[in-house]
């Protein structure tokens, strides 16, 4: 009988040796839903940008089960108590936190599924999971509803200072080569406390926390949100968009089975179940990069050229300003592109279009981050800071950007 070694230590970049647990731990990273992580990326189409950005899901989830292990380590040192069962549930939990993500992560989320977000799919794969690991997923799943007794779990799963941030933040600066990202996670780990049920960081990590802060701003301007590969996202976005009209006409385009199923098939938050969850659970990035070397030699004019532009990063030009901007110069590049292509202004529209994005690096009226002094006193991070700066990052930063043809 051919018994499996359970308990492995993996060797990660960011980290270096992480262990896994237990073997219901082992379990869950070998199911196909878990395995399937490896071929979602995920920085989406950030890699046109930073040539090193192909880490994938299944990369950052382990990093989180890691973080979290360090966490309850550093939380029962100080007084904490945390059960075996509810460490466990924990790291499950945050494992398990990204499993809904679909192909190329967040591009895909409303254009393969409509109006189905991810930490619904997520919830419906954890749920799945359950049933085929006889219930032991229920506290975990529990806490990463928020449905639990002990409000700081949560916390810990997602807030403004989650294990899921302190993992991404730096796992994506180390793959993207920008420094400005790096934060030091294990620090901040360190100076985590409970007061109250709540999640606090003891005074002196202050300073950790206003450089994890900056380092959030900088990734999303410099990164998440640079403009070239904002440009990528929306074309990748219209690419789905197009196929499925086009289908829902008739036209027979080559995919995989599973993204002919969502090409289509309407599916919606409404009529959403377990046969569209098996189905969503075959997709990855490689479904859709093989269907786009396909599309490219197909008769649809826009479908065709969108692709190219992806697969060849001949991209659209994108400007991104601080100003909104007027339906005049939209009209003007619509018409440019209906001539230069002869074609109708719905077809134009995959080409030229505009839109604004976002940036909030901290959110005081959010579950802010609290910070513990020595006398036990219990203050928002912006109002114990002496950085002015951080007053700064709590206001919302919109920009507004243009995408049209070279």
């Amino acid at each position: 009988m051919n018994l499996r070694n359970k308990l492995k230590i993996l060797n990660d970049p960011i980290y270096g040796f992480i262990t896994i647990p237990n073997e219901r731990i082992f379990d869950i990273i070998e199911h196909r839903y878990f395995q399937r992580l490896r071929r979602i990326s995920q920085m989406g189409m950030s890699y046109l940008v930073y040539p090193g950005a192909h880490h994938t899901r299944f990369h950052h989830a382990l990093g989180c089960m890691h973080l979290m292990g360090k966490a309850i380590e550093v939380l029962r040192f100080k007084g904490v108590e945390i059960s075996l069962e509810e460490a466990e549930a924990l790291q499950i939990a945050i494992l398990l936190h990204d499993i809904g993500h679909g192909p190329f992560s967040h591009a895909m989320e409303h254009s393969i599924v409509n109006g189905v977000s991810h930490e619904y799919l997520s919830l419906c794969f954890m749920e799945e999971m359950n049933a085929e690991f006889n219930q032991s997923l229920t506290l975990a799943i529990k806490i990463f509803k928020g449905e639990y007794h002990r409000k700081f779990f949560k916390q810990l799963i997602a807030s403004q200072l989650d294990i899921d941030r302190l993992d991404y933040l730096k796992r994506d600066s180390f793959y993207t080569g920008v420094a400005e990202g790096n934060i030091n996670s294990e620090r901040i780990i360190t100076m985590l406390n409970v007061k109250n049920d709540a999640l606090v960081v003891e005074e002196k990590g202050i300073y950790s926390i206003e450089k994890f802060l900056v380092a959030r701003r900088l990734m999303y301007w410099q990164v998440y949100l640079h403009k070239t590969s904002l440009g990528a996202e929306q074309l990748l976005i219209r690419v789905l968009k197009r196929a499925k009209e086009l289908s829902q006409k008739g036209v027979k385009l080559p995919a995989t089975t599973a993204l002919s199923f969502f090409l289509t098939t309407p599916v919606n938050i409404e009529n959403f179940n377990n046969v569209h969850l098996e189905k969503f659970s075959k997709l990855d990035d490689y479904d859709i990069v093989a269907a786009m070397k396909e599309w490219v030699s197909c008769d649809d004019f826009v479908l065709s050229s969108l692709c190219k532009m992806i697969l060849n990063r001949d991209l659209l030009k994108v400007k991104l300003k601080k100003k909104s901007l007027g339906d005049h110069k939209v009209k003007r590049k619509l018409t440019e592109v209906m001539q230069q292509y002869n074609l109708t202004e719905e077809e134009a529209k995959y080409f030229v279009f505009k839109g604004k994005v976002s940036n909030l690096a901290y959110n005081p009226t959010s579950e802010s981050i609290q910070i513990l002094h020595k006398n036990q006193k219990i203050t928002d991070v912006v109002k114990t800071s002496d950085q002015l700066n951080l007053e700064a990052l709590s206001q919302p930063v919109v920009k507004y950007y243009i995408c049209y043809p070279k």
